[in-house]
């Protein structure tokens, strides 16, 4: 049976080293939506640095989930000090169990709150794409369907709530899913 693979990316505004109260509430409310997360029906697992190393994603182990890549937008800094980025990478069992845990609770609040922790920018911040059962995404398979995304707006090879497509590649909607502002231009 296929899953669903998701790939989240956006820029902060600043370094997650930064000791600004924005940045610690950013991180530290992270943590806490993501065991949240990890308890919903339908989710499966997501990319979790090896032995949960904390330092640049650029230098931990990701084991399965391959080396850690960022779109080719991203310019900001690679090193502890100055990376300035947030990325998931994750499964689930279907759309509806995923549309559930991004836009109720915890996650939903941080949602509301997002821009005073990120960038508002052009690009797609999430995307995703159906994958064989036993496959484990990799950060650079997100990266490339967010690229695609971007460039392409949805398709089967890559998509978002507003504009979905089933396991076969024909579109599907589901009442109530998607809320405008994931539209991809």
């Amino acid at each position: 049976m296929p899953r669903l693979a998701l790939y989240t990316f956006g820029v902060l505004k600043s370094p997650l080293a930064d000791p600004a109260p924005l940045t610690r509430e950013f991180y530290d409310i992270g943590e806490v939506v993501y065991q949240q997360i990890s308890q919903q029906p339908g989710y499966l697992a997501h990319a979790d640095a090896a032995g949960g190393s904390r330092g640049s994603h650029f230098d931990l182990d990701w084991g399965a989930w391959g080396e850690f890549a960022v779109p080719a937008w991203y310019g900001k800094g690679r090193t502890v000090e100055t990376t300035a980025l947030a990325a998931t990478l994750s499964l689930w069992t279907d759309l509806r169990p995923a549309f559930d845990a991004i836009y109720t609770g915890l996650h939903r609040e941080a949602l509301n709150r997002r821009y005073d922790w990120f960038e508002r920018t052009e690009q797609p911040g999430y995307v995703f794409w159906w994958v064989s059962d036993g496959v484990i995404p990799t950060w650079q398979d997100g990266v490339s369907r967010l690229e695609h995304l971007h460039d392409h707006g949805s398709a089967p090879h890559a998509f978002t709530f507003h504009r979905s497509f089933a396991p076969d590649g024909t579109p599907t909607r589901i009442k109530g899913i998607g809320p405008k502002s994931d539209q991809v231009r």
